[in-house]
């Protein structure tokens, strides 16, 4: 399958893995790239020599393609965006955030740039900006979210912009990606389907809760702090959810028992108090595969039903 996509980055499959914080290392970075994708590694507000050492070993484990996404609202965000340039990255995605001050430094770098947006106004902007490509997000998505769905939200952005579109949010197989297309999408950001592939190396429990999701086994937290992030529902996340709802909760306790649950999601798989970021797909997700049967499997079945 040939888009703008795939011809703008160089990779054989117009399919892009999520920057998930915590998850998106080199290890699943590299095989999606060797799968045909593109990798991406989380920045995050990660250490730079942490991030420098996860670029390095993703070059050693790939002659491909593969990139940075990098948290705009991260503390050392202007010294992740010139560690791209110093590294030699060819490819970086953006969120909570305009990466307009980058933008030159990047593009003389010959790097291409695509922000998520989360609204039409928004991709406008990334647009004029100078981004090669706009990654429209939807709700269904795991993480930090907007309000628009991926249905809505992507047939507006294509009509808005000239650059080429991504769409993510609720995609873990070809018939996802193909009705992506018919929305006029020219590739897809795929997250929660790589949290269940071999080479992810988050904690088995984490693996183990989203096979096991049903597809009313996600939920919305963080909405009264400005920050919603869809989990996977557990005793940890209902509590945070009904804390919000009933306000037994304040803003400032929510913080407190949120900090690090990420990280204590997934690399201890602690379900007592971590955080199990995951998009409304995961009840579609039901086994642990390689990430090139994954990247395969989702491009042919669009193939087959966009008869390609």
């Amino acid at each position: 399958m040939k888009t703008r996509i795939t011809e703008l980055l160089g990779c054989e499959y117009p399919i892009i893995q999520g920057g998930m914080a915590w998850v998106a290392e080199h290890t699943l970075a590299s095989a999606v790239s060797n799968a045909g994708g593109i990798g991406l590694i989380a920045g995050g507000s990660a250490p730079i020599d942490y991030l420098r050492e996860q670029i390095r070993l993703c070059k050693e484990k790939t002659n491909k393609p593969f990139g940075v996404n990098i948290m705009l609202m991260s503390p050392n965000a202007d010294d992740l965006a010139q560690l791209c340039i110093d590294e030699g990255v060819k490819v970086i995605t953006t969120g909570a955030g305009n990466p307009g001050k980058y933008m030159a430094a990047w593009k003389e770098a010959g790097i291409k740039v695509m922000p998520v947006v989360p609204s039409v106004a928004l991709a406008r902007r990334m647009e004029k900006s100078g981004a090669d490509a706009v990654i429209a997000e939807g709700t269904e998505s795991g993480g930090h979210i907007g309000e628009n769905t991926t249905m809505c939200l992507v047939p507006q952005v294509v009509d808005a912009v000239e650059i080429p579109v991504i769409a993510a949010g609720g995609i873990a197989d070809g018939r996802g990606m193909a009705a992506a297309f018919m929305l006029g999408a020219e590739g897809v950001q795929i997250g929660t389907r790589f949290l269940a592939s071999e080479e992810c190396q988050i904690h088995p429990t984490f693996k183990e809760l989203v096979i096991n999701a049903k597809d009313t086994d996600n939920i919305v937290t963080g909405r009264y702090t400005g920050h919603p992030c869809r989990n996977i529902k557990t005793k940890f996340a209902k509590k945070l959810a009904t804390g919000e709802k009933e306000g037994t909760l304040s803003p400032e306790e929510f913080e407190q028992l949120t900090v690090g649950a990420l990280r204590r999601a997934v690399v201890d798989g602690d379900v007592e108090s971590g955080s199990f970021l995951c998009g409304a797909i995961s009840g579609m997700v039901n086994d642990i595969k390689p990430c090139a049967d994954i990247v395969k499997e989702i491009n042919d079945g669009a193939e087959k039903l966009l008869k390609l």
